[in-house]
């Protein structure tokens, strides 16, 4: 498959490429060169890597619970 660079230098990912690797508008990339080879690697955001991670952790309650004892340390 063969794309173009255009003036302002972009390149269109054509549509079965895009989809097949789950490629949306507005991912990053990290572009880096090997040889004469232009490599492109979707770089996930920060807060895509962070989804999910804490989901067993109840931080509402444990908030609760500070605000409570400092209430109580207050009085």
């Amino acid at each position: 498959m063969f794309t173009m660079l255009s003036s302002k230098g972009q390149l269109v990912i054509p549509k079965p490429m895009r989809d097949a690797l789950g490629l949306s508008s507005g991912m990053r990339f990290h572009v880096a060169i090997e040889g004469n080879k232009i490599i492109l690697s979707p770089s996930p955001s920060p807060i895509d890597s962070l989804y999910g991670k804490y989901s067993e952790s109840d931080f509402l309650s444990e908030l609760e619970e500070e605000h409570l004892s400092e209430i109580k340390n207050e009085e």
